[in-house]
């Protein structure tokens, strides 16, 4: 079934208003990993994006009576931009329903190319519902991201490209999505040399791939992260799976932590600042190498996409470093007495202290929360944990903790005395007055006792929260905020919050 593609992607015309994008060497990424890392420039598009090539070609092969008839697709990102501009080079009226958490800087991208855009619902099913009903009242051609031979055709023509610009290639990292970049590049480098490993990346909490080849079948995710927007789909398509479950070697998950620290990378090397789905390959192909142990080889990655919000900037800079393993976000306990600090930092040995955090809570003992930098010769986190516990430090690690991370670390500020305190984080819309509304919601029947909100540039807010709810109307509440509709987590047991927030 897949070589019935290899036709369609040879034939598949991009290049009116896509380019053939450069295979950049990573020097620093080749050095420390000691194999030839290459990396595809797919955001150097003219949308910044790998995007643009299959919605041009998709729209190229619509009939003209089709192309009278006008586009509509449901986009948040960067399939409205592509399609917007292929649409407005062959002269066909676009119209993208877009959430209206959207970002400013997106919905004006997609106008500036002359499409009309809709702003519909919370997020892309409730975008999506209203595209199909467009096309019901108008007659519009539905273009869809990823399950659509044409788009897959289109995304094709990157393999096409790279195997002519590689001689040798011994694994490809794609990052997926909806699965059309991996269908095309997969279909495509299976055909010319079988042996040329094919290996999806997806964030761990959207991995809708590799769920799909686990389960074999589709399913569909209950939940998935927000950080890599560009990626964050809940089902693979139907097309892209089929060709997956033959020609797509394995798939690699990788944490929030870890695509910061690929984004790093890659700006280290190229002065390319990614998305974090664009710099989901990377992240794979580091951790492929870990896991393997492989040298010497030719590893290439497709960098897909750069559109990011300059202001989500801040948090990728604060968890590269984690990410990289450089660094670790323990909470320890010290003496309260003067000089603690000294012996605690002694305890250390040559590490640094990049962040320290405390309040004082009683004459025993003072909980801190740390961040402590970690380097090749001064071990990793466990010798760390080893050095503190033989000092008579008891230290947990947070690194891996998310609460702790996104937001206990900007409140340590010590332990109320609140009763039947319990906790919850929330991700919700990101839109004018989102955040009122969101309170008033709450706040209606229980008291609010803590809360914490940072906007981090992303189109969801996060939202920690404490909350009085007396003995037995743990259930009320429960019911009440499934009705809210946002998505949430219990977080009364999370051992960030209890060292230092929850009453003593």
């Amino acid at each position: 079934m897949p070589n019935r593609y290899i036709k369609k992607i040879l034939s598949a015309n991009v290049y009116d208003v896509a380019k053939e994008t450069p295979v950049d060497r990573a020097k620093g990424l080749s050095a420390r990993l000691q194999n030839n890392v290459l990396i595809k420039r797919e955001d150097l598009q003219p949308v910044f994006s790998f995007k643009l090539r299959g919605a041009y070609n998709c729209l190229k092969n619509l009939s003209p009576e089709q192309q009278a008839a006008g586009v509509v697709a449901a986009s948040a990102g960067n399939h409205a931009q592509g399609l917007a501009l292929s649409a407005q080079y062959l002269g066909v009226k676009a119209t993208i329903v877009m959430p209206t958490t959207t970002p400013e800087i997106k919905i004006n991208s997609v106008r500036s190319y002359g499409a009309q855009v809709v702003l519909h619902g919370d997020g892309f099913p409730d975008a999506y519902a209203h595209s199909l009903k467009l096309v019901d009242e108008h007659g519009y051609v539905y273009i869809h991201p990823f399950d659509n031979d044409d788009v897959i055709a289109g995304q094709g023509t990157v393999a096409v490209e790279l195997m002519r610009q590689v001689a040798d290639i011994d694994a490809v990292f794609v990052p997926v999505g909806g699965g059309g970049l991996i269908a095309g590049v997969a279909v495509y480098l299976k055909y010319l040399n079988p042996d040329i490993k094919v290996i999806g990346v997806e964030p761990e909490d959207s991995c809708c791939l590799q769920a799909a080849l686990a389960a074999g079948e589709r399913v569909v995710l209950p939940e998935v992260g927000i950080f890599a927007d560009g990626v964050a789909v809940a089902q693979i398509g139907e097309r892209p799976f089929a060709i997956a479950q033959e020609c797509v070697d394995e798939v690699i998950t990788v944490t929030t932590d870890e695509l910061c620290a690929a984004i790093k990378d890659l700006y280290d090397d190229t002065r390319a600042i990614t998305e974090p789905a664009g710099a989901c390959a990377v992240a794979g192909l580091k951790k492929y190498v870990a896991r393997d142990q492989v040298q010497n080889q030719n590893l290439v990655a497709i960098a897909s996409g750069a559109n990011i919000n300059f202001d989500r900037l801040r948090h990728v800079a604060e968890r590269a470093e984690i990410g990289e393993r450089r660094e670790a976000i323990i909470a320890a306990s010290i003496p309260e007495h003067p000089g603690s600090f000294k012996l605690f930092c002694q305890a250390l040995g040559d590490r640094n202290v990049t962040e320290f955090n405390y309040r004082y809570a009683d004459q025993q003992s003072a909980k801190v929360f740390v961040g402590v930098q970690l380097s090749a010769n001064a071990g990793g986190k466990q010798e760390l944990l080893s050095e503190l516990a033989a000092a008579d430090i008891q230290a947990q690690d947070l690194s891996d903790n998310e609460m702790a991370k996104i937001h206990i670390r900007y409140m340590v500020g010590g332990h109320a005395q609140v009763d039947n305190e319990v906790v919850y984080r929330f991700t919700f819309p990101e839109r004018p007055g989102a955040l009122m509304k969101f309170l008033t919601k709450l706040g209606q029947n229980w008291n609010i006792s803590m809360f914490h909100y940072r906007n981090h540039g992303s189109a969801y807010g996060r939202v920690l929260v404490g909350l009085q709810v007396p003995n037995g109307d743990k259930e009320r509440l429960l019911g009440y905020l499934q009705e809210l509709g946002y998505a949430f987590h219990e977080e009364t047991d999370n051992p960030a919050y209890q060292l230092f927030l929850s009453p003593s």
